[in-house]
């Protein structure tokens, strides 16, 4: 093969920060010297260590390595690379300095992608936020694995090229790949989502979880084992109205991240539904690692995290939550980056009202010591019960309970309500101001609750008596508002405020 004295390729290709994608160009320079691989550019161990995978890759595909001195610089130099989606822009920056691919500086086009030692290519994280990316950066092209040509497609003015293959990768560049449109999107769905109709009495936490749909409240469950506090909260993705195309975009982005979308899948087509078991790391909570990645309370954004035996988790893990129940995003900071993760969801907590878990069954006697209950009630802080605003006591039921009374409410009626309630809050005051404002205070959040005077001598006495802080006192105003929401009521009144109360100090 011959090559010039001095060869220079540059292609485009992106890193993640967090779910955002950071353009990226790969600089390839081969010329005569003594054989040698440089990578400069602050790579991390996982790109450096890329060097014999793309060696073995491109001779097993079928082309010539070149033994020459080949510098790659990956710019800008001030953001750290990482991840194996480097491997083939690099490759073919290697073969576009050698003469394989025609054109040398292509810049209107974006590559990603991992190789494997035969030189076919794998399925990568993060194609989606690169592919939003991309379109944002003006790049017009994205050659991608096939494995994730269905998510990158929902981008609107990008064309998607899904390759399999180093050699397919050379031909699309050069021109001899045929375009191959991906499968179209799913359609969403919600036949695999269970029926709330399944759930037989609790009709105080049947509503505290209307309200929590309705206004994006934070919701705990207590009561003892077998009062169906699981079966619950895992209907209640069910009663949330469905994502609109942003959020779904969002929360898609989120699952590539952190490599959890399936295969052939366009966009998520129902909310994410987490519950995590008790001894997860306050790391995997939060996210977090040398390369920041998502952790449960990001994966559940837009949709819901689910703590059973909330009070079994860990002290640290808990508090964690706190910020981002205020919030609604995460930030994880380490040496060489800083990454923020959207994690706005529902908080759902169940927990036993005491360790043996029987305080209060009508059947079974409870062995607890008022000192031991005082202690277990004592593992959930003031200020992370201060952050959620209902409180649901599920007494114990009977096996016979179904057979009394009519049928219970399915999930269609109440989501339907949910979804009109919602349409309020958007007409009153923009994007769900009751389930997204919640950075509102004083004057301004009462603009938007539209408290009526005697609504308000009834928080003032109530927060005095039950001694509510400020947070929690706009909190109860917040609920309120969502129940006159439910209710159809312009204006949130009494009644309102003393319903949204009874959902505070039961523990």
């Amino acid at each position: 093969m011959h090559l010039e004295s001095d060869v220079l390729a540059c292609l485009r290709t992106a890193t993640l920060l967090g779910i955002e994608a950071v353009p990226v160009s790969v600089e390839v320079d081969v010329a005569f010297g003594v054989p040698s691989f440089t990578m400069v550019g602050l790579p991390d161990v996982g790109v450096r260590e890329s060097r014999e995978r793309i060696k073995s890759a491109i001779r097993n595909a079928g082309f010539e390595f070149p033994e020459n001195r080949i510098t790659i610089n990956l710019s800008p130099a001030d953001v750290r690379k990482a991840g194996a989606t480097f491997d083939l822009p690099i490759a073919l920056g290697i073969l576009a300095a050698s003469g394989v691919i025609l054109q040398r500086s292509i810049g209107d086009t974006l590559l990603i992608g991992e190789l494997s030692l035969d030189g076919s290519i794998q399925r990568a994280r993060g194609a989606l936020p690169v592919a939003v990316g991309a379109r944002r950066a003006g790049a017009r092209t994205m050659v991608l694995p096939a494995g994730n040509a269905a998510e990158a497609a929902v981008v609107d003015g990008l064309r998607i090229v899904p390759v399999a293959s180093i050699g397919e990768a050379v031909a699309a560049l050069n021109g001899d790949l045929p375009f191959k449109a991906p499968p179209p999107r799913l359609p969403p769905s919600r036949a695999d989502e269970e029926d709330l109709a399944d759930v037989q009495g609790q009709p105080l936490a049947r509503r505290a979880l209307e309200i929590a749909a309705a206004g994006g409240p934070h919701l705990l469950l207590v009561g003892p084992p077998g009062s169906g506090k699981t079966m619950l909260a895992r209907r209640l993705p069910g009663i949330l109205p469905a994502m609109t195309f942003e959020e779904a975009l969002e929360v898609s982005a989120i699952h590539s991240v952190a490599g959890l979308l399936p295969e052939g899948t366009g966009l998520l087509a129902s909310r994410p539904f987490r519950a995590p078991h008790h001894t997860v790391s306050d790391i995997a909570l939060a996210g977090g690692g040398t390369t920041p990645r998502p952790g449960e309370i990001s994966l559940a954004h837009e949709g819901v995290l689910f703590l059973d035996e909330m009070l079994e988790f860990s002290r640290r893990s808990l508090e964690v939550l706190r910020q981002p129940l205020e919030y609604g995003s995460v930030t994880i900071s380490r040496a060489a980056r800083t990454a923020s993760f959207p994690a706005s969801f529902l908080l759902v907590g169940a927990m036993n009202p005491c360790p043996c878990g029987y305080r209060g069954h009508p059947r079974r006697e409870c062995r607890c010591t008022p000192l031991v209950i005082e202690r277990y009630v004592g593992r959930l802080s003031g200020p992370l019960l201060d952050r959620i605003d209902l409180v649901a006591e599920m007494p114990a039921q009977s096996w016979t309970t179904g057979e009394q009374g009519p049928a219970p409410e399915g999930s269609e009626p109440v989501r339907a309500r949910v979804a009109a309630a919602r349409a309020r809050q958007q007409r009153r005051g923009g994007r769900s101001p009751v389930a997204r404002g919640r950075r509102a205070e004083g004057q301004r959040l009462r603009t938007l609750c539209l408290p009526e005077p005697g609504a308000l001598a009834l928080l003032a006495q109530a927060a005095e008596r039950l001694a509510l802080s400020a947070r929690a006192h706009d909190r109860v105003l917040r609920v309120a508002r969502t129940i006159a929401d439910l209710a159809a009521c312009k204006l949130v009144s009494a009644d309102h405020v003393s319903e949204a109360l009874q959902y505070r100090g039961i523990i």
